[in-house]
């Protein structure tokens, strides 16, 4: 596997900016669902992934699987449970982030970039969002809620989510590849 400089910076900033996403709790905001969080982490994932390919991508998501593990273990649906399905929850769905946006991206790019980076932004998020209640609920973890109460107050959520991670994955990576995004010029 060959991982060129540009690979490492990308990979770098990206890490950087979940960094201080992380550290400083802007990568998290309050929503009155059983969650208690929405989240922008999975953003930089899905721009490392788009920019750089899935395992750019796949190594930003540890940054965020790290973060969601130790922000989220103490959660009372853990308690009792094997050490490998905090893991299985928390972890291993925000490594998959990157994988499917770098692959939706790639499988795309050649057609209509826009669409392309919403679709890889879209399904990044999904990719999220359905491995994590996913595993929780086929793991049988207690949330105090049906699981279909779970997943109903996870929606209005997940759609948020996707949406702003389409909107700011185009922003980005259009400025930093210079796409035309079909937006009118000044003339000015």
């Amino acid at each position: 596997m060959n991982i060129s400089t540009r690979k490492i910076v990308v990979a770098g900033m990206m890490i950087a900016v979940s960094a201080v996403l992380a550290i400083t709790g802007l990568g998290y905001f309050p929503v009155p669902n059983l969650t208690n969080d929405a989240t922008i982490m999975h953003v930089p994932v899905i721009i490392g992934a788009v920019l750089e390919g899935p395992v750019v991508g796949l190594l930003v998501g540890l940054v965020f699987g790290i973060n969601a593990y130790v922000r989220y273990l103490g959660l009372p649906f853990f308690v009792d449970q094997p050490a490998w399905v905090p893991v299985l929850v928390l972890f291993v769905p925000r490594v998959c982030i990157g994988l499917v946006a770098g692959w939706v991206y790639l499988a795309l790019r050649r057609s209509n970039q826009t669409f392309a980076l919403a679709l890889a932004a879209i399904l990044g998020t999904i990719a999220n969002t359905a491995l994590v209640l996913g595993s929780a609920i086929a793991l049988g973890l207690d949330f105090g809620a049906p699981p279909m109460v779970v997943i109903t107050s996870a929606v209005p959520q997940a759609i948020f989510e996707m949406v702003l991670a389409a909107v700011i994955t185009i922003a980005v990576v259009a400025a930093w590849k210079q796409i035309e995004t079909g937006r009118g010029g000044s003339s000015v």
